[in-house]
């Protein structure tokens, strides 16, 4: 990393997805940024869109990672199918792969999919049958200090936080059932980066030699680049932190308008190591 950025997932199948990923990988290969695609479901078993996901000739060495739902991690590690996950990170030319944690978004989907294994049950068998880095992320709402500590304990390249205060993936599924208002109180569940920040110093000092994961990607709620600056100084863990909705808005068009963005970014980190200083 030149930029201490993460370009957290956030495409899947749409229309946009090819335009917005080149964009993307382009900007983390100028700006020494790692890359985490958006849902890489629809390649598991055929590579129609795989063009919309294959960037590697443009992020260059840059770090990229593939990314799946742990209901569908689940289903493939029952079905014992650790190849077609290594299928996957190979023909993407990816360097791992992000397990995203959804429980909440996947219980309010009205086509949601029951996870019937706890995810960190999962997460161990992944990591004793590939090769290959994992990340684990959750997806909105954060998770709490039991999930880190034992998340922590694993040998996980890294924990990203997506933590409450960005976008309310509960609260858009909720959304499209035909009565939002009856569970609507599980929207507000969750911890903030802050938070999580907080517990994993505390881990962290707890745990000592016994945490294997040492990296951590900040990510939730982070409007700019003193949010991003504030909690990683706050953080006593290497990290960096992640921006999904502000990469988005800037890299649908031409990718000059995406670099301007990573510019001003990237001056505003500058200024605030040059001059501020966190207590």
């Amino acid at each position: 990393f030149n930029l201490p950025i993460w370009i957290s997932s956030m495409t899947g199948g749409t229309e946009w997805a090819k335009t917005i990923n080149i964009n993307l990988a382009k900007a983390a290969n100028e700006f020494g940024l790692g890359m985490g695609l958006g849902s890489c479901r629809s390649l598991l078993y055929n590579d129609d869109r795989l063009s919309d996901f294959a960037v590697r000739s443009f992020i260059g060495d840059q770090p990229l990672y593939a990314n799946l739902g742990i209901a569908q991690l689940e289903e493939l590690v029952v079905e014992n199918k650790y190849n077609v996950l290594k299928e996957l990170v190979k023909k993407l030319e990816a360097d791992g792969l992000i397990i995203h944690v959804n429980p909440l978004q996947e219980g309010m989907q009205p086509e949601g999919d029951l996870i019937k294994t706890a995810p960190i049950d999962t997460i161990r068998r992944l990591i004793d049958h590939l090769d290959i880095p994992l990340i684990v992320k959750e997806v909105g709402q954060g998770m709490g200090y039991r999930s880190l500590e034992l998340l922590l304990k694993l040998p996980l390249t890294a924990v990203d936080f997506a933590a409450h205060g960005g976008t309310n993936f509960t609260k858009l599924e909720l959304l499209r059932s035909d009565d939002p208002a009856s569970l609507d109180a599980l929207t507000r569940v969750g911890h903030s980066a802050e938070e999580m920040v907080n517990m994993v110093n505390q881990i962290s000092e707890e745990l000592g030699d016994s945490m294997q994961c040492k990296q951590i990607i900040i990510s939730g709620g982070v409007k700019d680049f003193l949010d991003g600056y504030y909690l990683m100084s706050t953080l006593k863990t290497p990290s960096v932190y992640g921006q999904a909705g502000a990469f988005l808005q800037n890299a649908r068009g031409e990718y000059e308008v995406l670099r301007q963005f990573v510019l001003s970014q990237k001056k505003g980190l500058e200024m605030a190591y040059a001059f501020l200083q966190v207590k």
